[in-house]
């Protein structure tokens, strides 16, 4: 994620900031990824805190009006959870509209959210045809917690949910090419494969012996699908990673240029290779604190090949839509 400049003077904003360093309002045009001053304002920069721009007072940002069903706002912490929800997503988008998705340019269909809160019943995350059903509850880091540890995940932000099912948005997307599925299936399976069975398994029995070295993940294991999701995720991850080390002033050795944009690299070996030498850099960093490693994963050869396939059609997907 870029740093980014305050439109009023010295000193730097961030993606999340609702005020310059003096106090002034601003918002963030996604579209030409900078702030300002002279816009409209998104309808739910109150309630939400959202700082995107609006196409005109009053109305909701590209990211907001993207949800159509919203928690019940009468159920414990729903506003202030939907609000961290919110941010992930907007974040995330950002993420993808680097590569054209999902923005003013991209003539496809853009993902619908459902977002829900929580009762007694847990409320099942997932993706079908374009729309994407989030917990808000996730954004409660004790219940987080909780669910990473009894599921065995090394990782759970509200961010990776949404870049997982977005994934999925973008897989469903892609599916309409007539030149992917055959590509796809010979990178990641048959994805036609009955997926309720898959999971079944997966959850009953685990994923199988050696799956570290063909997955980036245990849950990566489950269907092609998810394989996708996951994958595509990672690439989220470790793109994004490598972008804000840069945007923060950061070097390494290991980075093509001191102005390299990790969005822009055509080269998915050089582009995991630089991002892996930064996370392995930065998790023993945050050993230091006795914080858990940033990056929690090994990529095997068969995985930075995944990388690479989803990387080659993120990149040309919307482009050639």
């Amino acid at each position: 994620m870029n740093v980014f400049d305050n439109p009023l003077g010295p000193g730097h904003l961030w993606f999340d900031n609702l005020v310059t360093p003096d106090g002034t309002a601003v918002a963030y045009d996604p579209q030409a990824r900078i702030f300002v001053t002279a816009a409209a304002f998104c309808a739910n920069r109150d309630r939400l805190g959202c700082n995107w721009a609006a196409p005109e007072p009053g109305a909701l940002c590209r990211s907001c009006a993207m949800t159509t069903l919203a928690p019940d706002p009468s159920m414990p912490d729903a506003i202030p959870h939907w609000a961290e929800a919110e941010s992930g997503k907007r974040w995330v988008l950002d993420n993808l509209g680097r590569w054209g998705w999902f923005g003013p340019e991209d003539t496809g269909p853009s993902p619908v959210f459902h977002m829900l809160a929580e009762g007694p019943v847990p409320v099942s995350m997932g993706h079908a045809q374009g729309v994407v059903t989030i917990s808000v509850a996730e954004a409660d880091p004790v219940l987080r917690t909780s669910r990473r540890e009894a599921l065995n995940e090394p990782y759970r932000t509200m961010i990776g949910h949404l870049r997982h099912e977005i994934a999925h948005v973008v897989w469903w997307r892609l599916s309409l090419r007539a030149d992917f599925l055959d590509a796809f299936r010979a990178m990641f399976g048959d994805e036609r494969t009955d997926y309720g069975e898959a999971l079944r398994r997966h959850y009953g029995n685990g994923p199988p012996a050696g799956w570290e070295q063909h997955y980036l993940t245990g849950y990566a294991s489950a269907h092609p699908h998810e394989d996708w999701a996951e994958t595509a995720a990672h690439l989220l991850h470790l793109t994004d990673i490598a972008d804000s080390f840069v945007a923060a002033g950061l070097g390494a050795p290991d980075l093509p240029a001191t102005d390299w944009d990790p969005y822009a690299e055509p080269d998915a070996a050089r582009l995991t290779a630089a991002a892996a030498a930064v996370t392995l850099g930065v998790n023993h960093v945050n050993r230091a604190m006795g914080l858990p490693d940033l990056y929690p994963f090994v990529m095997s050869d068969t995985a930075r090949a995944k990388l690479a396939f989803v990387h080659h059609w993120l990149r040309r997907g919307v482009r050639e839509a």
